[in-house]
Protein backbone atom coordinates (compact mmCIF):
# COMPACT_ATOMS: atom_id res chain seq x y z
CA UNK A 1 0.00 0.00 0.00
CA UNK A 2 1.57 3.37 -1.00
CA UNK A 3 2.40 5.76 1.80
CA UNK A 4 0.50 9.09 1.89
CA UNK A 5 2.46 12.17 0.82
CA UNK A 6 1.01 14.22 3.67
CA UNK A 7 -1.36 14.02 6.60
CA UNK A 8 -3.80 16.43 8.16
CA UNK A 9 -2.64 17.53 11.60
CA UNK A 10 -5.54 18.32 13.92
CA UNK A 11 -5.85 21.85 15.21
CA UNK A 12 -4.81 22.22 18.83
CA UNK A 13 -4.72 24.75 21.61
CA UNK A 14 -1.18 26.01 22.20
CA UNK A 15 -0.43 27.54 25.61
CA UNK A 16 1.41 30.87 25.79
CA UNK A 17 4.53 30.34 27.86
CA UNK A 18 5.98 33.83 27.64
CA UNK A 19 5.23 37.38 26.53
CA UNK A 20 8.15 39.78 26.16
CA UNK A 21 9.27 42.96 24.48
CA UNK A 22 12.06 41.36 22.44
CA UNK A 23 12.39 37.69 21.52
CA UNK A 24 15.77 36.52 20.20
CA UNK A 25 15.70 33.23 18.31
CA UNK A 26 19.12 31.57 18.18
CA UNK A 27 21.81 31.67 20.87
CA UNK A 28 24.93 31.87 18.73
CA UNK A 29 27.36 34.82 18.58
CA UNK A 30 24.81 37.29 17.20
CA UNK A 31 21.98 36.05 19.42
CA UNK A 32 23.90 36.31 22.68
CA UNK A 33 24.90 39.89 21.92
CA UNK A 34 21.44 40.84 20.61
CA UNK A 35 19.81 39.65 23.83
CA UNK A 36 22.32 41.49 26.00
CA UNK A 37 21.90 44.69 23.97
CA UNK A 38 18.10 44.66 24.11
CA UNK A 39 18.17 44.00 27.83
CA UNK A 40 20.67 46.80 28.36
CA UNK A 41 18.16 49.13 26.68
CA UNK A 42 15.53 48.24 29.27
CA UNK A 43 13.51 45.68 27.30
CA UNK A 44 12.16 42.45 28.73
CA UNK A 45 14.02 39.86 26.67
CA UNK A 46 13.72 36.14 26.01
CA UNK A 47 16.25 33.99 24.16
CA UNK A 48 15.48 30.56 22.72
CA UNK A 49 18.11 28.11 21.46
CA UNK A 50 17.62 24.75 19.74
CA UNK A 51 20.65 23.13 21.41
CA UNK A 52 21.28 22.49 25.09
CA UNK A 53 23.91 25.23 25.22
CA UNK A 54 24.54 28.69 23.81
CA UNK A 55 27.49 29.98 21.81
CA UNK A 56 27.00 28.37 18.42
CA UNK A 57 30.19 28.48 16.37
CA UNK A 58 32.04 30.00 19.32
CA UNK A 59 32.02 26.50 20.82
CA UNK A 60 33.52 24.43 17.98
CA UNK A 61 37.19 25.48 18.04
CA UNK A 62 37.19 28.33 15.56
CA UNK A 63 39.07 31.56 16.23
CA UNK A 64 37.09 34.78 16.10
CA UNK A 65 38.16 36.61 12.95
CA UNK A 66 37.93 40.31 12.16
CA UNK A 67 37.96 42.29 15.42
CA UNK A 68 40.66 44.39 13.74
CA UNK A 69 40.57 46.04 10.33
CA UNK A 70 42.98 45.50 7.46
CA UNK A 71 44.71 48.68 8.69
CA UNK A 72 45.06 47.33 12.24
CA UNK A 73 42.33 49.45 13.88
CA UNK A 74 39.87 47.76 16.24
CA UNK A 75 36.46 47.99 14.55
CA UNK A 76 34.42 45.58 16.66
CA UNK A 77 33.90 47.06 20.11
CA UNK A 78 30.93 47.51 22.46
CA UNK A 79 29.25 44.36 23.77
CA UNK A 80 31.31 41.94 21.64
CA UNK A 81 34.44 43.31 23.31
CA UNK A 82 32.79 43.03 26.72
CA UNK A 83 32.17 39.36 26.01
CA UNK A 84 35.85 38.89 25.12
CA UNK A 85 36.81 40.75 28.29
CA UNK A 86 34.64 38.35 30.30
CA UNK A 87 36.50 35.40 28.77
CA UNK A 88 39.85 37.07 29.46
CA UNK A 89 38.99 37.32 33.15
CA UNK A 90 39.32 33.52 33.27
CA UNK A 91 42.21 33.30 30.76
CA UNK A 92 39.85 31.98 28.10
CA UNK A 93 40.59 34.54 25.36
CA UNK A 94 43.76 35.88 23.80
CA UNK A 95 44.55 39.28 22.32
CA UNK A 96 43.26 40.53 18.99
CA UNK A 97 46.27 39.46 16.95
CA UNK A 98 46.86 40.81 13.41
CA UNK A 99 47.03 38.09 10.77
CA UNK A 100 48.19 38.62 7.17
CA UNK A 101 45.60 36.15 5.89
CA UNK A 102 42.59 36.50 8.21
CA UNK A 103 43.04 40.20 9.07
CA UNK A 104 42.98 39.37 12.78
CA UNK A 105 42.48 36.34 15.00
CA UNK A 106 41.18 36.18 18.55
CA UNK A 107 41.71 32.77 20.09
CA UNK A 108 39.20 31.61 22.68
CA UNK A 109 38.69 28.55 24.85
CA UNK A 110 35.48 27.04 23.45
CA UNK A 111 34.59 25.23 26.67
CA UNK A 112 34.42 28.57 28.49
CA UNK A 113 31.91 30.18 26.12
CA UNK A 114 28.75 28.53 27.41
CA UNK A 115 29.17 29.25 31.15
CA UNK A 116 30.41 32.79 30.48
CA UNK A 117 27.48 33.55 28.19
CA UNK A 118 25.01 32.04 30.67
CA UNK A 119 26.43 34.25 33.42
CA UNK A 120 26.15 37.42 31.35
CA UNK A 121 22.65 36.63 30.10
CA UNK A 122 21.43 35.72 33.58
CA UNK A 123 22.91 38.89 35.07
CA UNK A 124 21.12 40.89 32.36
CA UNK A 125 17.80 39.28 33.26
CA UNK A 126 17.34 37.49 29.93
CA UNK A 127 14.80 34.65 30.02
CA UNK A 128 16.59 31.64 28.44
CA UNK A 129 14.90 28.56 26.99
CA UNK A 130 17.15 25.78 25.68
CA UNK A 131 16.27 22.69 23.62
CA UNK A 132 13.52 24.69 21.91
CA UNK A 133 13.02 24.67 18.15
CA UNK A 134 11.21 27.45 16.34
CA UNK A 135 8.45 25.35 14.77
CA UNK A 136 6.25 28.14 13.46
CA UNK A 137 5.32 31.80 13.64
CA UNK A 138 2.28 33.73 14.79
CA UNK A 139 1.26 36.26 12.17
CA UNK A 140 -1.33 39.03 12.11
CA UNK A 141 -1.31 40.00 8.47
CA UNK A 142 2.27 41.12 7.79
CA UNK A 143 3.03 41.57 11.50
CA UNK A 144 4.95 38.91 13.41
CA UNK A 145 3.39 38.56 16.86
CA UNK A 146 5.41 35.63 18.17
CA UNK A 147 6.77 32.17 17.48
CA UNK A 148 5.70 28.63 18.18
CA UNK A 149 8.38 26.55 19.86
CA UNK A 150 8.58 22.76 20.03
CA UNK A 151 10.02 21.28 23.22
CA UNK A 152 9.98 17.96 25.08
CA UNK A 153 6.92 19.22 26.93
CA UNK A 154 5.09 20.00 23.70
CA UNK A 155 4.33 23.11 21.70
CA UNK A 156 4.25 26.57 23.26
CA UNK A 157 3.66 30.09 21.99
CA UNK A 158 6.00 32.94 22.83
CA UNK A 159 4.56 36.37 22.11
CA UNK A 160 6.70 39.44 21.50
CA UNK A 161 6.60 43.00 20.31
CA UNK A 162 9.73 42.52 18.18
CA UNK A 163 11.61 39.36 17.24
CA UNK A 164 15.24 39.01 16.14
CA UNK A 165 16.15 36.08 13.91
CA UNK A 166 19.68 35.01 14.89
CA UNK A 167 19.32 31.42 13.72
CA UNK A 168 21.93 31.75 10.97
CA UNK A 169 19.44 30.00 8.68
CA UNK A 170 16.72 32.71 8.63
CA UNK A 171 14.33 30.18 10.17
CA UNK A 172 11.95 32.78 11.60
CA UNK A 173 12.01 35.01 8.53
CA UNK A 174 11.41 32.03 6.24
CA UNK A 175 8.46 30.79 8.28
CA UNK A 176 7.04 34.32 8.37
CA UNK A 177 6.98 34.42 4.58
CA UNK A 178 9.98 36.67 4.01
CA UNK A 179 11.68 36.19 0.67
CA UNK A 180 14.92 34.23 1.06
CA UNK A 181 17.72 33.07 -1.20
CA UNK A 182 20.28 30.27 -0.97
CA UNK A 183 23.78 29.94 -2.36
CA UNK A 184 25.05 31.12 -5.71
CA UNK A 185 23.08 31.56 -8.95
CA UNK A 186 22.74 27.77 -9.12
CA UNK A 187 21.71 27.41 -5.47
CA UNK A 188 25.06 25.87 -4.51
CA UNK A 189 26.28 26.65 -1.00
CA UNK A 190 29.72 26.69 0.55
CA UNK A 191 30.87 23.30 1.87
CA UNK A 192 30.44 22.29 5.51
CA UNK A 193 33.19 21.41 8.01
CA UNK A 194 33.35 19.31 11.18
CA UNK A 195 36.08 20.74 13.41
CA UNK A 196 38.23 18.50 15.59
CA UNK A 197 41.09 18.97 18.06
CA UNK A 198 44.48 17.29 18.20
CA UNK A 199 46.33 17.22 21.54
CA UNK A 200 49.97 16.44 22.22
CA UNK A 201 51.18 18.61 19.35
CA UNK A 202 54.66 20.14 19.53
CA UNK A 203 53.56 23.55 18.29
CA UNK A 204 57.06 24.98 18.68
CA UNK A 205 58.37 22.38 16.25
CA UNK A 206 55.55 23.23 13.87
CA UNK A 207 56.21 26.95 14.18
CA UNK A 208 59.97 26.53 13.66
CA UNK A 209 59.44 24.39 10.57
CA UNK A 210 57.13 26.99 9.02
CA UNK A 211 59.58 29.79 9.80
CA UNK A 212 62.79 28.05 8.73
CA UNK A 213 61.64 25.85 5.83
CA UNK A 214 59.08 27.86 3.84
CA UNK A 215 59.88 26.06 0.59
CA UNK A 216 59.06 22.69 2.12
CA UNK A 217 56.14 23.87 4.26
CA UNK A 218 54.45 26.34 1.96
CA UNK A 219 51.85 28.62 3.59
CA UNK A 220 49.30 30.83 1.84
CA UNK A 221 49.93 34.58 2.12
CA UNK A 222 51.79 34.47 5.46
CA UNK A 223 55.54 35.07 5.52
CA UNK A 224 57.96 32.88 7.50
CA UNK A 225 58.75 35.91 9.66
CA UNK A 226 55.21 35.91 11.03
CA UNK A 227 55.65 32.41 12.44
CA UNK A 228 59.05 33.33 13.84
CA UNK A 229 57.45 36.05 15.98
CA UNK A 230 54.05 34.57 16.93
CA UNK A 231 53.62 31.55 19.21
CA UNK A 232 49.95 31.21 18.30
CA UNK A 233 48.76 31.32 14.73
CA UNK A 234 46.59 29.94 11.96
CA UNK A 235 48.20 27.84 9.22
CA UNK A 236 46.62 27.70 5.78
CA UNK A 237 48.61 25.89 3.12
CA UNK A 238 51.05 22.97 3.03
CA UNK A 239 49.61 22.17 -0.39
CA UNK A 240 52.75 20.30 -1.42
CA UNK A 241 52.32 17.89 1.48
CA UNK A 242 48.69 17.25 0.61
CA UNK A 243 49.63 16.47 -2.99
CA UNK A 244 52.24 14.02 -1.69
CA UNK A 245 49.92 12.32 0.79
CA UNK A 246 47.26 11.86 -1.87
CA UNK A 247 49.83 10.23 -4.09
CA UNK A 248 50.63 7.95 -1.15
CA UNK A 249 47.02 6.80 -0.92
CA UNK A 250 45.33 8.91 1.76
CA UNK A 251 42.07 10.68 0.94
CA UNK A 252 42.19 14.36 1.96
CA UNK A 253 39.05 16.35 1.08
CA UNK A 254 40.70 19.76 0.73
CA UNK A 255 43.72 21.20 -1.08
CA UNK A 256 44.86 23.12 2.00
CA UNK A 257 45.98 22.25 5.50
CA UNK A 258 44.13 24.50 7.97
CA UNK A 259 45.41 24.44 11.57
CA UNK A 260 44.57 26.73 14.48
CA UNK A 261 46.78 26.69 17.56
CA UNK A 262 44.69 26.76 20.73
CA UNK A 263 45.20 28.75 23.92
CA UNK A 264 46.20 25.55 25.72
CA UNK A 265 49.74 24.48 24.84
CA UNK A 266 49.85 21.35 22.73
CA UNK A 267 46.31 21.69 21.37
CA UNK A 268 45.55 22.42 17.72
CA UNK A 269 42.11 22.69 16.11
CA UNK A 270 41.88 21.23 12.61
CA UNK A 271 39.60 22.76 9.97
CA UNK A 272 40.08 20.25 7.14
CA UNK A 273 36.98 18.09 6.80
CA UNK A 274 34.97 19.30 3.83
CA UNK A 275 31.59 18.09 2.60
CA UNK A 276 30.11 19.61 -0.52
CA UNK A 277 26.41 19.84 -1.21
CA UNK A 278 25.21 19.99 2.40
CA UNK A 279 21.99 21.93 2.93
CA UNK A 280 21.95 23.08 6.54
CA UNK A 281 18.16 23.55 6.42
CA UNK A 282 17.52 19.89 5.48
CA UNK A 283 17.92 17.41 8.37
CA UNK A 284 18.68 14.48 6.06
CA UNK A 285 21.38 16.47 4.30
CA UNK A 286 22.80 17.62 7.65
CA UNK A 287 22.86 14.05 8.91
CA UNK A 288 24.58 12.61 5.86
CA UNK A 289 27.03 15.53 5.85
CA UNK A 290 27.91 15.02 9.51
CA UNK A 291 28.48 11.31 8.97
CA UNK A 292 30.63 11.98 5.90
CA UNK A 293 32.73 14.60 7.71
CA UNK A 294 33.27 12.33 10.71
CA UNK A 295 34.47 9.64 8.33
CA UNK A 296 37.13 12.00 6.93
CA UNK A 297 38.81 12.62 10.30
CA UNK A 298 40.88 9.42 10.39
CA UNK A 299 42.62 10.06 7.06
CA UNK A 300 43.33 13.66 8.09
CA UNK A 301 44.71 12.47 11.44
CA UNK A 302 47.02 9.99 9.70
CA UNK A 303 48.19 12.73 7.36
CA UNK A 304 49.00 15.13 10.19
CA UNK A 305 50.77 12.52 12.34
CA UNK A 306 52.88 11.16 9.48
CA UNK A 307 53.65 14.27 7.44
CA UNK A 308 53.30 17.52 9.41
CA UNK A 309 56.04 18.61 11.85
CA UNK A 310 55.04 18.49 15.52
CA UNK A 311 52.16 16.02 15.14
CA UNK A 312 54.14 12.79 15.54
CA UNK A 313 52.80 12.07 19.04
CA UNK A 314 49.44 13.81 18.70
CA UNK A 315 45.98 12.27 18.93
CA UNK A 316 42.39 13.35 18.41
CA UNK A 317 41.04 14.67 21.72
CA UNK A 318 37.74 16.29 20.76
CA UNK A 319 35.29 16.59 17.88
CA UNK A 320 32.95 19.56 17.54
CA UNK A 321 29.38 18.93 18.75
CA UNK A 322 27.86 19.84 15.38
CA UNK A 323 28.72 20.39 11.74
CA UNK A 324 29.97 23.87 10.90
CA UNK A 325 27.71 25.41 8.27
CA UNK A 326 29.01 28.39 6.32
CA UNK A 327 25.91 29.23 4.33
CA UNK A 328 22.19 28.56 4.06
CA UNK A 329 19.33 31.01 3.61
CA UNK A 330 19.75 34.76 3.31
CA UNK A 331 16.83 37.17 3.57
CA UNK A 332 16.08 39.69 0.86
CA UNK A 333 15.90 42.85 2.90
CA UNK A 334 15.34 46.54 2.42
CA UNK A 335 18.89 46.63 1.02
CA UNK A 336 20.98 43.81 -0.43
CA UNK A 337 24.69 44.11 0.38
CA UNK A 338 26.79 43.16 -2.66
CA UNK A 339 30.30 42.09 -3.60
CA UNK A 340 30.81 45.59 -5.00
CA UNK A 341 29.86 47.11 -1.63
CA UNK A 342 32.46 44.94 0.10
CA UNK A 343 35.33 45.49 -2.33
CA UNK A 344 34.44 49.16 -2.81
CA UNK A 345 34.59 49.87 0.96
CA UNK A 346 30.92 50.81 0.90
CA UNK A 347 29.69 53.58 3.20
CA UNK A 348 26.03 54.01 4.19
CA UNK A 349 24.07 56.71 5.99
CA UNK A 350 22.33 54.00 8.03
CA UNK A 351 25.45 51.95 8.82
CA UNK A 352 25.24 50.11 12.15
CA UNK A 353 28.36 47.91 11.96
CA UNK A 354 31.75 47.93 10.27
CA UNK A 355 33.57 44.94 8.81
CA UNK A 356 36.94 44.35 7.20
CA UNK A 357 37.15 40.59 6.70
CA UNK A 358 37.76 39.67 3.05
CA UNK A 359 35.40 37.81 0.75
CA UNK A 360 36.40 34.31 1.86
CA UNK A 361 34.45 32.04 -0.43
CA UNK A 362 34.92 28.29 -0.06
CA UNK A 363 33.88 27.43 -3.58
CA UNK A 364 30.90 25.05 -3.72
CA UNK A 365 32.11 23.19 -6.79
CA UNK A 366 35.72 22.22 -6.03
CA UNK A 367 38.37 21.97 -3.31
CA UNK A 368 39.46 25.61 -3.45
CA UNK A 369 38.79 28.98 -1.90
CA UNK A 370 38.61 32.52 -3.28
CA UNK A 371 39.95 35.43 -1.20
CA UNK A 372 39.41 39.09 -2.08
CA UNK A 373 40.37 42.05 0.13
CA UNK A 374 39.04 45.59 0.00
CA UNK A 375 42.14 47.16 1.62
CA UNK A 376 40.20 48.87 4.40
CA UNK A 377 36.65 48.62 5.84
CA UNK A 378 33.09 48.38 4.61
CA UNK A 379 29.88 49.21 6.43
CA UNK A 380 26.74 47.17 7.00
CA UNK A 381 23.53 49.19 6.58
CA UNK A 382 20.64 48.79 8.98
CA UNK A 383 18.33 48.16 6.00
CA UNK A 384 20.13 44.84 5.38
CA UNK A 385 18.84 43.63 8.77
CA UNK A 386 15.20 44.45 7.91
CA UNK A 387 13.33 41.87 5.80
CA UNK A 388 10.87 42.89 3.14
CA UNK A 389 7.22 42.09 3.73
CA UNK A 390 7.39 41.16 7.43
CA UNK A 391 6.93 43.69 10.22
CA UNK A 392 8.24 43.41 13.80
CA UNK A 393 11.22 41.30 12.72
CA UNK A 394 14.94 41.96 12.47
CA UNK A 395 17.67 39.60 11.31
CA UNK A 396 21.29 39.47 12.51
CA UNK A 397 24.18 37.19 11.60
CA UNK A 398 25.15 35.50 8.37
CA UNK A 399 21.55 35.34 7.10
CA UNK A 400 21.13 39.12 6.67
CA UNK A 401 20.37 40.54 3.24
CA UNK A 402 23.44 39.99 1.06
CA UNK A 403 24.51 38.33 -2.13
CA UNK A 404 26.31 34.97 -2.06
CA UNK A 405 29.69 36.72 -2.39
CA UNK A 406 29.07 39.45 0.18
CA UNK A 407 27.87 36.85 2.70
CA UNK A 408 31.29 35.20 2.43
CA UNK A 409 32.76 38.37 3.98
CA UNK A 410 30.22 39.28 6.68
CA UNK A 411 29.73 35.71 7.97
CA UNK A 412 32.59 35.78 10.51
CA UNK A 413 31.70 35.84 14.18
CA UNK A 414 32.97 39.29 15.16
CA UNK A 415 30.87 40.97 12.47
CA UNK A 416 27.86 38.84 13.40
CA UNK A 417 28.26 39.93 17.02
CA UNK A 418 28.33 43.59 15.97
CA UNK A 419 25.16 43.07 13.93
CA UNK A 420 23.59 41.42 16.97
CA UNK A 421 24.26 44.49 19.10
CA UNK A 422 22.69 46.77 16.49
CA UNK A 423 19.63 44.54 16.12
CA UNK A 424 19.17 44.23 19.88
CA UNK A 425 19.24 47.97 20.48
CA UNK A 426 17.00 48.63 17.47
CA UNK A 427 14.46 46.04 18.61
CA UNK A 428 14.30 47.56 22.08
CA UNK A 429 13.79 51.02 20.60
CA UNK A 430 10.96 49.76 18.41
CA UNK A 431 9.32 47.83 21.25
CA UNK A 432 9.48 50.81 23.57
CA UNK A 433 7.69 53.05 21.07
CA UNK A 434 5.36 50.34 19.73
CA UNK A 435 6.57 50.90 16.19
CA UNK A 436 8.07 48.57 13.59
CA UNK A 437 11.86 48.23 13.41
CA UNK A 438 11.79 49.82 9.94
CA UNK A 439 10.20 52.94 11.43
CA UNK A 440 12.81 53.69 14.10
CA UNK A 441 15.10 56.72 13.94
CA UNK A 442 18.30 55.12 12.63
CA UNK A 443 20.33 58.22 13.46
CA UNK A 444 19.26 57.80 17.08
CA UNK A 445 20.21 54.11 16.90
CA UNK A 446 23.67 55.02 15.58
CA UNK A 447 24.08 57.54 18.39
CA UNK A 448 22.99 54.93 20.90
CA UNK A 449 25.48 52.40 19.57
CA UNK A 450 28.30 54.94 19.86
CA UNK A 451 27.22 55.91 23.37
CA UNK A 452 27.41 52.23 24.40
CA UNK A 453 30.90 51.84 22.98
CA UNK A 454 30.22 50.25 19.58
CA UNK A 455 32.30 51.27 16.58
CA UNK A 456 30.11 53.24 14.17
CA UNK A 457 31.65 55.78 11.85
Amino acid sequence: MPQPRSIDEPARNVPVSSEVDVLVVGGGPSGIIAALAASQEGARVALIEKRGFVGGNLTIGLPILGFLSQRGEQIIKGLPQRFIDRLREIDAAGPHQPCPLHVSITLIEPDAVNPSAFAMLTEAGVEITLDAFCAGVIMDGACLRGVIIETKSGRHAMLTKVAIDCTGDADVAFRAGARCEKGDEHGRMQPATLMFRMSGVDTEKLRSSLAVNPDTYDVDYISPDYFAHNRRFVVVGLRNLIAKVRADGLSIPTDRTILITALRDGDVWVNMTRVKGVDGTDPRSLTSGTIAAAGQIEHIRRYLVSYVPGFGNASVSAVAPFLGIRETRRIVGQYVLTREDILGCGRFDDAVAVGSYPIDLHRPGDYGCTLEWCGDCYEIPYRALVPQGVDNLLVAGRCISTTHEAMAAIRVMSTCMAMGEAAGRAAAMAACKSITPFAIDVSALRDRLRARGAFVR
